[in-house]
This record gives structure tokens, C-alpha cells and sequence, in this order.
């Protein structure tokens, strides 16, 4: 049986819809580039406020980012979030935010009203995933929903969900996240992934060219269906560059329990 999510009726009335992108890299970059044809179109379908993004991230622009990410020469050694931004604010007339600071637990404290509803994490480390996780269990946290993506050499994945705060309830049909679904992915004592080399060469022999825009692509498209229709029988996707394979993660509670499961017993094996 087809199994469908539904858009909450409240998380658009009367404003803008708030996006937090955390992380201006290769897969940042390429989502906050694709939201004003988001924008523009939620617009259209009636949704007359759109959306309010705001970019995080504190890295500098570096020679080996301008093979991979959509920098210039002339952005070296300029914060990343704000070059995008800027970019983007002269080219479409939006008035959308760069924060220039590192993501951390506590990053939603202090502007609680402006909570975000949609945190987009593109980040290249167990331990970001976990400090996001980990702001969504505080008290005072609303965030409706958690989109993160997320890629190795030659594949990637994207998924969202619906972190257990004071926002959403513990209920059957609740979009698990993926560090529900996938602990590992946040799990510190596994090690972290290599780091992005400073060689450009080295860099692409890391990892296949338009990774990260294939996956921005599939998860933007996915929350164009979600914004247009309300409603979406799957909630992330698996891409291999080496096969072309797109994979489907279905919106199945029967899914979710038995990854949970496969979890379980791989903890109780080690």
C-alpha cells in the first residue's frame, strides 16, 4: 500500500517559509544556488511569501574550491556564505542571509523566534551531523524538518525527516531522520571520512565531478513535489555515479522499523 506524507497545514501561513543551509561546499552551494527557482515557484502555486534562506558557514574561499564549486579566482580568501549570498541577493532581488560562523549545538538558542523550519545540512563529518542532531533535542528547538546530504567518492544520499523535539511528536507516521535510520552516520567513533585535499588534482581523484549537483538536484525536486502537492511517498534517495543508480527511500513506517532492527543487531554483533 502507498504510503504518503503530508505537509503540515501551519508551516506556511501568513510568512515565509525559513531555510537554514548549513555548509557552503560542494553540495551547499548547489542547493542554495537551485532555491530561488524554488522560491519562484512556490510563489507561483500560490504560496505568495516564499522562502527565507539564510547560509552558514565559516570557511574561506580557497584556489582548490574554484574547481569543484561555483567560485572565482576573485572570491579567494572571501567567506563562502556571504559570496554565494551576495551573489544571489544582486541577481534575483531576494533579501536572504549569509552567517559566517561555524555551526554548533546551541545555534538556535539565541534567535528563538526565527527558528528555522527546514534545516538543510551539507556537511562532510560525522561530528557536524552530530552537533546538528543535537540542537534539535533542546527544549526550545521547533525546527520542523531535517534534509541532510551527504556523499563519498562515487555516491551519496540525501534524506529528510522530523526531528523528536517540542515541534514534532513521537507518532507512528513521523519521517524518521537519517541519523535515526542510519546511526552510523553520526557516530564520531568510526573515525571521519578523508578530508578534501588541498591539491585540485588530488581533489577530483577523491571524488567524481557532480555528485553534489546530482544529489542537490533530487532533493530539491523532491521538496518542489512536497511544497506543490502537499504530500510525498518518498522521502530521500541513493545515487551511484558508477552504476547511475537512483534508489528511492519510501515513506514506509515497515522501512523504518526494519532498518531500525538491522541496527540493533549490528551494535549486539560487534
Amino acid at each position: 500500500m502507498r504510503v504518503e506524507h503530508l505537509l503540515p497545514r501551519d508551516l506556511m501561513q501568513n510568512r515565509a517559509l525559513r531555510v537554514l543551509i548549513v555548509g557552503a561546499g560542494g553540495t551547499g552551494s548547489a542547493i542554495v544556488m537551485g532555491l530561488p527557482y524554488l522560491d519562484q515557484a512556490m510563489r507561483v502555486w500560490g504560496h505568495r511569501y516564499g522562502l527565507a534562506v539564510a547560509l552558514m558557514d565559516a570557511d574561506q574561499v580557497s584556489e582548490t574550491n574554484c574547481v569543484r564549486q561555483p567560485f572565482s579566482v576573485s572570491d579567494i580568501g572571501q567567506n563562502k556564505a556571504t559570496v554565494l549570498i551576495n551573489r544571489i541577493n544582486l541577481f534575483w532581488g531576494t533579501n536572504w542571509n549569509a552567517v559566517p560562523n561555524q555551526f554548533h549545538a546551541r545555534s538556535f538558542e539565541r534567535d528563538y523566534d526565527h527558528c528555522p523550519d527546514l534545516v538543510i545540512g551539507c556537511v562532510d563529518t560525522r561530528a557536524a551531523r552530530r552537533a546538528i542532531e543535537g540542537s534539535f533535542s533542546r527544549a526550545l528547538n521547533r525546527v520542523s524538518y531535517w534534509l541532510d546530504l551527504g556523499n563519498n567518492a562515487a555516491s551519496g544520499q540525501y534524506v529528510l525527516g522530523q526531528p523528536l523535539n517540542a515541534h514534532n511528536r513521537r507518532k507512528t507516521e513521523r519521517l524518521r531522520t537519517v541519523s535515526e535510520l542510519y546511526p552510523e552516520i553520526v557516530d564520531e567513533s568510526v573515525g571521519e571520512d578523508p578530508l578534501p585535499s588541498c591539491s585540485a588534482a588530488e581533489a577530483l581523484e577523491r571524488q567524481e565531478p557532480f555528485i553534489n549537483q546530482t544529489l542537490a538536484a533530487s532533493a530539491l525536486a523532491m521538496l518542489a513535489q512536497f511544497f506543490r502537492y502537499g504530500r510525498i511517498a518518498h522521502h530521500g534517495g541513493f545515487f551511484n555515479a558508477k552504476t547511475g543508480q537512483m534508489c528511492a527511500l519510501p515513506v514506509d513506517p515497515a522501512l523504518w522499523r526494519k532498518l531500525r532492527r538491522r541496527t540493533k543487531l549490528a551494535h549486539t554483533k560487534k
